[in-house]
């Protein structure tokens, strides 16, 4: 199952995708669930699939503002230098645990939407990841169980104004500038990728391959990735772990590779699909 959070002239929704129709599961359920988030929270799959199997969709997929899948996660998690040709071309190495920082929600759009490059900067780089969203709550998950606690899957792009990443040693200001990063189009359930299956991340820039992995290449896997962050932290529905970068970001490559304005930047996973977003500088 296909969920989106999107909006209309009505307002915010959220809803399934079937077949290019948006069902709107904010209506179909009778206002139950005010966001995708809270449906998520209550594991109500089930309603939602019931739901979306009466009469026709609600909407045409196109004429929708996609948002980001999860527009007000409490808690964004990123995971850095988890890819080895990602560690070797920033010179760093491999750590034991994994590198965490965290993104604010107001830094993210939906699918279709523009990423925007500031005017502070011109070193805005893409960071094609898998996103994982986070279903059953908890703290101090074993990795044996984190499987059970995932509700789906979607794809992320970790835009970055590099610049700004490096002005310290923290890297918050460079991965938090309004709007810059994407996520979306959807998240497909976890009834539908199950443990550890083999997923193929690439990214395009206008068209060109600029990044291409495997889930099995991660240094740190999603497990491993859920039970660190639940032992200092509880994890609650609708959570997002970005699960981490390939290499061939733009900034390590030779010239320096960045996007611009009419730029058009895809992260596709075979398992999820294609988020493609366009750029532009921010007014």
């Amino acid at each position: 199952m296909k969920l989106i959070s999107f909006s209309t002239r009505e307002g915010q929704s959220f809803g399934v995708v079937q077949d290019g129709a948006v069902f709107d599961l904010k209506k179909r359920l009778g206002g139950r669930y005010t966001s995708l988030k809270a449906l998520i929270a209550a594991g109500a799959f089930d309603e939602a699939r019931r739901a979306a199997s009466e009469g026709t969709g609600d909407h045409a997929l196109a004429e929708v503002a996609l948002e980001p899948v999860i527009p007000d996660p409490q808690q964004i998690f990123c995971v850095g230098l988890n890819y080895a040709e990602h560690v070797k071309e920033t010179n760093r190495e491999t750590t034991e645990q994994p590198v965490i920082f965290m993104r604010v929600p107001a830094s993210q759009v939906g699918a279709g939407q523009p990423m925007l490059r500031p005017p502070e900067s011109t070193q805005f780089d893409y960071e094609g990841e898998i996103a994982v969203i986070i279903g059953r709550g908890g703290r101090r998950i074993a990795e044996a169980d984190a499987w059970n606690h995932i509700a789906g899957y979607s794809c992320y792009n970790d835009g970055s104004i590099r610049d700004w990443q490096r002005h310290t040693g923290q890297w918050g200001p460079g991965k938090n500038f309004f709007r810059t990063g994407a996520f979306g189009p959807w998240m497909v359930t976890s009834d539908e990728i199950g443990p550890n299956t083999l997923m193929t991340l690439v990214t395009r820039l206008n068209g060109k391959e600029v990044q291409r992995a495997t889930t099995e290449m991660l240094i740190h896997g999603i497990a491993k990735q859920i039970a660190y962050l639940s032992t200092f932290t509880p994890l609650f529905p609708g959570d997002v772990i970005v699960t981490g970068t390939p290499g061939g970001v733009g900034a390590k490559r030779n010239p320096p590779l960045f996007m611009k304005a009419g730029d058009v930047v895809e992260v596709e996973v075979d398992r999820i699909g294609t988020l493609s977003n366009p750029v532009a500088d921010e007014a």
